[in-house]
């Protein structure tokens, strides 16, 4: 299919660096956020101004789209007393516009600590996310259960601690529960594995741990 990989979250971290691995390898890629103005159009990429939260902006998104990569995050530590469901509410917004628009296949990134990786993690580590992340893993929960349920070909994928850097090609995708581990990971090696998964139909309805 030659229609575009649509990249949720496209203008920092992992999103920002799927749209440059996609378009290293020649492939059309649709750069959606809020911020996307501010990415120059390319043969390749095509930037789309628009809120994860409104479904006419997502449907735009998903016009004719090959698959969607789910980057979103949050810039910004919520306050503690915060109630947060950007991750959930977002999600079943894709999800309704996904079926819709005829699209299937969807990649997306939570983080190790969401949804049934929270148990491969040592109390130690427990303790200091809930202290600090909580909220936002509590929702990245619900986000998985919801992709979990749907009927798309869903690959979830968990990156452990992130670090900037180049893809060393050594990561590991770990597939089974009882190989999760906490680590680190580029996310330059994060979006190339992401990208891998939409080209190579990688993982589906898996969830998976990513780690050095």
């Amino acid at each position: 299919m030659d229609g575009p990989i649509v990249v949720f979250g496209a203008t920092s971290g992992i999103g920002a660096r799927c749209i440059e691995e996609a378009a290293s390898r020649g492939l059309k890629v649709r750069a959606f956020a809020r911020g996307a103005g501010s990415i120059q159009a390319t043969d390749l990429i095509d930037p789309v101004p628009g809120d994860a939260l409104r479904p006419g902006d997502v449907a735009r998104a998903l016009e004719g789209a090959r698959a969607v990569i789910y980057t979103l995050g949050m810039k910004t530590r919520p306050p503690a007393t915060s109630r947060v469901s950007l991750f959930s509410e977002s999600t079943e917004v894709l999800l309704r516009e996904m079926s819709r628009a005829g699209v299937s296949r969807l990649v997306a990134v939570t983080g190790f600590g969401a949804g049934r990786s929270a148990d491969a993690m040592s109390l130690p580590e427990r303790v200091a996310q809930r202290a600090v992340l909580g909220r936002a893993y509590a929702d990245k929960g619900r986000q998985e259960r919801l992709i979990m349920d749907s009927t798309v070909d869903w690959t979830i994928v968990r990156p452990v601690i992130l670090i900037n850097g180049r893809n060393s090609r050594r990561v590991r995708i770990l597939k089974r529960p009882e190989t999760w581990r906490n680590g680190l990971v580029a996310r330059a090696e994060v979006a190339a594995y992401l990208v891998d998964a939409v080209e190579r139909d990688l993982d589906i309805r898996s969830d998976v741990v990513i780690s050095r």
